[in-house]
């Protein structure tokens, strides 16, 4: 799939809109707003509107309603979420020791445009498809005057080539650094080799006392409407989500690879944790994980 990614897309104007329309809020990307053309924010947006009877057939409101409708209860929860409990441990990381922050299909992620002080010093590394760093680099290009010094941008086809391969090859990285790596959102979309076989490449290249984030799919939770109706929304977007994890599943895949799990979150969990505080201040305009999804946090051992 070397090619621009509609869910990566989505995935940046959610985050936009929740912080363009909110307060308080849960995780707080005004910059992915930049990222976007004004075209591309207005197709997106027309686009949900429309789709408004295959998220909620009995829905009636204004567009704008039935907008804030699909983002809060199904664009939004998963990006949020997932970007808040990433940056979270990842200052934890930092102050603990972690050095380099390998972004693995990084997307339009924007955290290295918006980097607080606390990670001046910390190597970053997007990691990507050819097209979609090639994309990135020109948007942030028309917003910025010189790309962050302490980026790196690692083209790969992670379904063809090996990640401990590219990263060895890049001069800023070094396999002797604690390293903090999130793989936000690919878990679904590569098949269980090619995700084992990435996770086993960090692995390769990452001393004891790295660290792994991801979320992925759950399969006590598959049949879930929600979760269907987002399973659903990807294939039609020609980004088909092919796999699903049990808890057993995942703790093995990473144990052969060398982690040990820290911390697991279920939907509930990331609901309390991550969403109460913007729950209370918009009770009518609730928003909770989705049910199927789960967040990972791993340690290379020795």
């Amino acid at each position: 799939m070397n090619k621009i990614s509609m869910t990566a897309l989505i995935s940046a104007f959610s985050r936009g809109y929740h912080s363009e329309h909110n307060i308080v809020k849960i995780f707080d990307d005004s910059f992915a707003n930049q990222l976007l053309t004004e075209e591309e924010k207005e197709t997106i947006k027309n686009q949900m509107i429309k789709g408004i009877s295959f998220f909620n057939p009995a829905f009636r409101g204004s567009d704008e309603e039935a907008l804030r409708w699909i983002v809060d209860c199904h664009l939004s929860p998963s990006p949020l979420g997932r970007a808040a409990f990433i940056e979270a441990v990842l200052e934890t990381a930092v102050f603990l020791g972690a050095s380099q922050y390998l972004m693995v299909a990084s997307g339009y992620d924007s955290f290295a445009y918006r980097q607080p002080e606390w990670v001046k010093k910390v190597r970053l590394f997007e990691i990507d498809y050819p097209m979609m760093i090639s994309d990135k680099i020109n948007r942030i290009s028309g917003i910025l005057e010189r790309l962050p010094e302490n980026l790196d941008y690692v083209s790969i086809d992670l379904t063809n080539e090996k990640l401990a391969d590219r990263l060895i090859a890049c001069a800023d990285f070094s396999n002797l650094k604690v390293s903090f790596c999130s793989l936000s959102g690919i878990s679904y979309y590569l098949t269980k080799e090619d995700f084992k076989k990435t996770i086993n490449s960090l692995s390769e290249v990452t001393p004891a006392g790295s660290t792994i984030v991801f979320d992925y799919p759950c399969k006590e939770y598959i049949s879930d409407e929600r979760n269907q109706r987002q399973i659903k929304m990807a294939a039609h977007a020609y980004e088909p989500m092919i796999a699903d994890y049990s808890y057993k599943e995942m703790e093995k895949l990473l144990s052969d690879c060398g982690y040990l799990i820290y911390e697991n979150l279920n939907c509930d969990e990331i609901t309390l944790q991550y969403f109460s505080k913007y729950n209370d201040a918009n009770p009518k305009n609730r928003m909770t994980a989705i049910k199927g999804v789960n967040y990972c946090l791993a340690v290379r051992q020795k």
